[in-house]
């Protein structure tokens, strides 16, 4: 399935993230998943929330510089090969991954990709 994913990028000071998190949770926005990849002086927070639209019109309020992205949403088995499978069947396709990040819950484990087409 495809899903919005937000990217906010942070600078890196004490408190920053905590702010996020307060503005999504005063506008009863739900983070579903999130990443964070750090530079020497800012951070990229990548989300998957459940008012994508929302969320960024609330960020941009309070100056936050946001992006989004639309990302591919996989559920696979959550059993030895099952990411194995599903990343088999996406490299037979010329399918090329940035970057992945994942998760498991009971009997399901998930994956947000952003892929390059060759």
């Amino acid at each position: 399935m495809i899903i919005k994913q937000l990217s906010v990028f942070l600078e890196d000071k004490v408190g920053r993230l905590t702010e996020i998190t307060r503005i999504l949770g005063e506008n009863n926005i739900n983070i579903s998943a999130f990443c964070i990849a750090d530079a020497a002086d800012y951070g990229i927070v990548r989300l998957i929330v459940n008012k994508p639209e929302l969320a960024v019109q609330v960020l941009k309020e309070n100056s936050f510089s946001v992006n989004t992205t639309d990302v591919v949403g996989m559920i696979v088995p959550h059993q030895p090969g099952g990411l194995y499978k599903a990343l088999q069947l996406l490299s037979n396709n010329n399918i090329t991954i940035d970057y992945m990040y994942a998760f498991a819950l009971e009997k399901s484990a998930i994956s947000n990709n952003t892929f390059s087409f060759k």
